[in-house]
């Protein structure tokens, strides 16, 4: 594994490249933002906007975002409802599990404090659990079926509602690095990025499943995707996740402070909503070698506001460690034992990455605790 000589990413992050330097390109991308003309793209955003103001009619919604309630989608109301004047409709997914205080807070906040209507899709339940079993035990992506759902669900309510511009925040392929690693407004491409790649009909019907439990997983036809004009707030003004949270805080947001200190994340304030959820992104790190504390402490140090060693003292500490708090609730939905999750878990770990101690413990070969400095 190589290592970022600037912030903590591992070439094995997904779709990630390094330059000559030994840089990666998430870093590079953020230190071009100085030679972007902010006011320019700013100005592009308002002509978007002005395109589609009041395109249904006097009081009807002129515009969608994608939200989950958290610390950017409260950004993105903002942005779209007081600063743009839009009228705008709210579009979430709920995965079905048991919320955090703040995740129920929260939804409920950003309706209350910017006003704005959320159409909430919750998947079949019997189907959610057949389908996470499968596809953790098959492909270590228990969540695919809810996140295939947040990407597609927005599009074909955004047709629905006649609200061809249809908003996301962050890009976030160009923003961290990724398989869709191209700066442009268009979210067009997002479906693509492999978060939650298309599986064929006929394995995930071998399943278990309805036909019908998929209908809503099929992206609409090319040509009503063409109709939309979804587009990535992020390159229109210079994300930054965690002012974004402090702006969100200002509106009412919560983070975990008061409720829940989690053992594998950095910080306490993205994907609070809840806690099975989380065992799909800490699965990176027996796969890839790398997760949430490393996601952060990279972007804390973009940001300035953390040293590399900082970050990598973080990431020796944190990033294996998945909290207990999210395995109890995963195997409490899906019906697995703690054993039988960490037996699944051991067939994940990536043995070119990986080999167990005389303890019996998965180690992380080429760790970046212990690269030379």
């Amino acid at each position: 594994m190589r290592y970022c000589k600037k912030c903590t990413m591992p070439d094995t992050r997904p779709g990630i490249t390094f330059n000559e330097k030994g840089i990666c390109c998430a870093c590079t991308h953020y230190e071009n933002r100085t030679k972007i003309d902010w006011g320019g793209r700013w100005q592009e955003l308002e002509a978007l906007c002005n395109k589609y103001r009041g395109c249904n009619g006097t009081g009807n919604y002129d515009c969608a975002i994608a939200v989950s309630g958290g610390k950017d989608s409260h950004f993105q109301v903002h942005i779209m409802k007081e600063v743009m004047h839009m009228n705008p409709i709210l579009f979430s997914v709920e995965d079905n599990f048991p919320m955090t205080n703040a995740g129920m807070h929260n939804i409920k906040n950003i309706s209350e404090e910017f006003g704005c209507p959320i159409i909430s899709y919750k998947p079949n339940i019997k189907a959610q659990k057949i389908l996470m079993r499968s596809m953790f035990e098959k492909y270590g992506k228990p969540t695919w079926y809810i996140d295939r759902f947040i990407y597609t669900f927005p599009l074909h309510m955004a047709l629905k509602f006649n609200t061809m511009l249809l908003v996301y925040g962050e890009n976030v392929s160009f923003e961290y690095g990724g398989n869709e690693d191209e700066e442009s407004y268009s979210a067009r491409k997002q479906i693509n990025n492999g978060v939650a790649s298309e599986f064929g009909k006929e394995e995930l019907l071998s399943f278990g499943i309805e036909e019908s439990d998929l209908a809503m997983t099929e992206a609409p036809a090319a040509t009503e995707l063409e109709r939309l004009d979804p587009i990535y707030l992020s390159y229109f003004l210079p994300w930054n996740s965690v002012k974004n949270y402090n702006y969100a805080k200002s509106r009412g947001f919560q983070d975990l402070t008061h409720e829940w200190s989690r053992t594998h994340h950095a910080e306490n304030f993205d994907q609070i909503d809840s806690r099975a959820y989380l065992v799909h992104s800490w699965l990176k790190y027996p796969k890839f070698g790398h997760g949430s504390a490393t996601d952060y402490t990279s972007r804390y140090i973009r940001y300035g506001l953390m040293t590399r060693e900082e970050a990598i003292a973080i990431i020796k500490e944190k990033d294996h460690a998945l909290d207990p708090k999210c395995v109890e609730d995963f195997c409490n939905f899906c019906g697995y034992s703690k054993t039988e999750f960490w037996s699944i878990v051991d067939t994940l770990y990536n043995r070119e990455l990986f080999e167990k101690d005389s303890l019996g413990r998965w180690v992380l070969k080429d760790a970046v605790y212990n690269e030379e400095r």
